[in-house]
């Protein structure tokens, strides 16, 4: 066993933290090179096991599916919530109990990449755990506005926390065959979130105050997360990055098995940059030496966002209606929809790539929004324009959720060097905040000036536009490791 405990494991941490990745390597080219004549090199024992690393990855998308609930939570609550609260018909005042939560988010999003360089992936899981179970709390407690706004940017800064960390972590605990498969999970768990708030919610149009009810649920996940993160191993990324080198062997062995903590020791410390973490520089990020990947990553997000996926899901309901459907069915079928497309994009995720998935995902979502475009057309029979918007919509959520909805964020965590991954991931998730809010509030008005078929339109130009830019920029990383990926794009 590679592992060294006691004594010698501290001898061994010491020495770690004194000599360069290179000598590091060096020191075991002699011990490897008898052991290459029987074995090969490190890939050549196999695979390590995928069930080692996966109960990590799943108390990770705990995280995910809070991030879900709380930006549905208000779906099928918030008239009764405004009825409680004494704010009914003030439209400001309902849609600033949906923006605070992003405007929380966009902060928690801002400092998520030096919390989690700072204090470790593990503590700040737990620490974006503690607002979302604070603003839960006062939420479901309180007696007017404000209270509810407090509670709401509370919880906002928590879910601006989560999904960058989520998916750091993910990556650099997930064995390089399946990352693409564990990536994939943070979105099963995030449409598991948005089914689950619209099923809690069912009640609280009927029942008098089960609305605060929906927000004492949400502090139970946060509460497991917080708890067990505690037992969850730590990112051997970031103990490496941190000279706890024995700590990272500890975790390695715990991720992956004793036989291949040798080998992806090696990998890691070939990437290594020591302290050089601590002395990043936003001008890095903005126009220096990672700008490029930087900018891949943003423009991912901000073509996310401009196809109209957040319109869709924040006014589905108006389109459902004026097809006769009950909006409780409309939510449940835009859930169904988006929680089938995730599964099948986890089963293709490390079979297919990345770049394939998106290509795909973003054609199928400019063909979905060409068909509502076209619906409301007076050319267009209207029993004909009624299965067009409402096929289209859910042919949209599917195609989404096949690849542009989970393959950005996984894509961002593999392509950035691991000295700048966290802080880049915070910029980027920012960038994704921004654009975010401003389609949420912008896109009725721009429906009622402009009309469905220039908006859908407008939608779909964007799709197509993000065909391009994948084919023209995106990598292709399925089956590399995050080192294998990191020197391939080295400038």
């Amino acid at each position: 066993m590679f592992t060294m405990r006691g004594r010698h494991g501290d001898i061994a941490s010491s020495r770690y933290k004194r000599v360069p990745s290179s000598d590091f390597i060096d020191a075991y080219d002699k011990e490897e090179s008898s052991e290459h004549l029987l074995k090969g090199t490190g890939k050549d024992i196999g695979h390590p096991s995928w069930r080692r690393s996966l109960v990590h990855v799943l108390v990770a998308t705990l995280s995910s599916f809070l991030f879900g609930y709380h930006i549905s939570v208000v779906n099928e609550t918030l008239e009764s919530i405004s009825l409680d609260l004494s704010f009914s018909g003030n439209t400001m005042a309902e849609g600033l109990v949906v923006s605070t939560c992003l405007g929380g988010a966009f902060i928690g999003s801002m400092f998520s990449g030096w919390i989690a360089d700072g204090v470790g992936r593990r503590r700040a899981f737990q620490l974006c755990a503690l607002p979302m179970i604070i603003g839960a709390s006062i939420s479901a407690t309180t007696k007017d506005l404000k209270g509810m706004l407090l509670g709401r940017f509370f919880v906002g800064t928590g879910i601006g926390i989560g999904p960058p960390v989520a998916a750091l972590y993910v990556s650099e605990v997930s064995p390089a065959h399946v990352r693409g498969t564990y990536g994939s999970l943070t979105q099963i768990s995030t449409g598991l979130g948005i089914m689950g708030s619209l099923f809690i919610g069912i009640p609280a149009k009927e029942t008098l105050g089960w609305w605060r009810i929906c927000f004492w649920v949400s502090a139970v996940p946060a509460a497991a997360l917080a708890l067990f993160m505690e037992f969850c191993a730590e990112s051997p990324h970031w103990l490496l990055k941190r000279g706890r080198s024995a700590e990272a062997e500890t975790a390695l062995e715990k991720l992956l098995g004793g036989s291949h903590v040798k080998f992806a020791m090696v990998e890691l410390s070939k990437s290594d940059r020591g302290d050089e973490a601590d002395k990043v520089k936003l001008s890095e990020l903005l126009y220096g030496r990672h700008f490029r990947v930087v900018f891949i990553g943003s423009a991912l997000f901000v073509l996310q966002q401009l196809s109209g996926i957040n319109a869709v899901f924040y006014f589905s309901s108006t389109v459902f209606k004026n097809a006769g459907v009950p909006s409780k069915s409309a939510n449940i079928c835009i859930g169904i929809f988006n929680l089938s497309g995730s599964v099948i994009a986890t089963l293709l995720m490390d079979k297919l790539g990345r770049k394939l998935l998106l290509i795909g995902s973003f054609s199928g979502m400019a063909v979905s929004m060409g068909l509502q475009a076209i619906a409301p057309s007076p050319f267009v029979p209207r029993t004909a324009a009624l299965y067009l918007s409402v096929g289209g919509m859910l042919m949209f959520v599917l195609t989404f959720s096949l690849g542009a909805g989970p393959v950005p964020s996984l894509l961002l965590s593999e392509i950035l060097p691991g000295r700048v991954r966290a802080k880049a991931m915070a910029v980027c998730m920012a960038v994704h905040w921004v654009v975010n809010f401003f389609v949420g509030l912008l896109f009725l008005h721009l429906l009622e000036q402009i009309g469905p078929l220039v908006l859908y339109t407008a939608f779909a130009s964007f799709c197509l536009l993000a065909v391009i830019f994948v084919k023209k920029n995106v990598v292709e990383t399925k089956g590399k490791s995050l080192q294998e990926i990191e020197i391939a794009l080295l400038p």
